[in-house]
């Protein structure tokens, strides 16, 4: 059997808004309350489900990175959907929301942050596994 990834969880300030957010921004499916345990749900794919759960209001959120490649076409929509939804992108994991697409590693790679600091990654091309 392949190993895969099946879920992750992934803290949050509001578990319901941050789940909603990030499944608008990819176009897939949520539930503001998962099969098993606290979390809302996010189903990312066929194999893999985002679980975010709340941390309680005085605590730290701790900031994490977390990338998704997908095709061209499904870069396109994710685009689109960051346009309609009003939400900054930048072409570098750090910096200025200069809403404009990184090309450099062959492929088209943007980042977004989530109110939480959270940073995501759409990219086209894997830059970290090269064939």
């Amino acid at each position: 059997m392949t190993i895969a990834i099946d879920h992750l969880l992934i803290p949050a300030r509001d578990r319901r808004a941050a789940a909603q957010r990030l499944a608008a921004i990819l176009g897939v499916p949520w539930s503001a309350q998962a099969a098993l345990g606290p979390f809302s749900a996010v189903y990312v794919s066929d194999t893999l489900t985002i679980d975010f759960d709340e941390v309680a209001p005085d605590a730290p959120v701790p900031l994490q990175h977390y990338a998704f490649r997908m095709d061209d076409a499904a870069f396109d929509a994710l685009m689109a959907r960051l346009q309609a939804l009003g939400i900054a992108w930048r072409s570098s994991p750090i910096g200025p929301d200069d809403h404009r697409i990184n090309t450099s590693m062959g492929g088209r790679i943007v980042y977004w942050r989530e109110p939480d600091g959270h940073a995501w990654e759409a990219l086209t091309v894997s830059y970290a596994r090269q064939p």
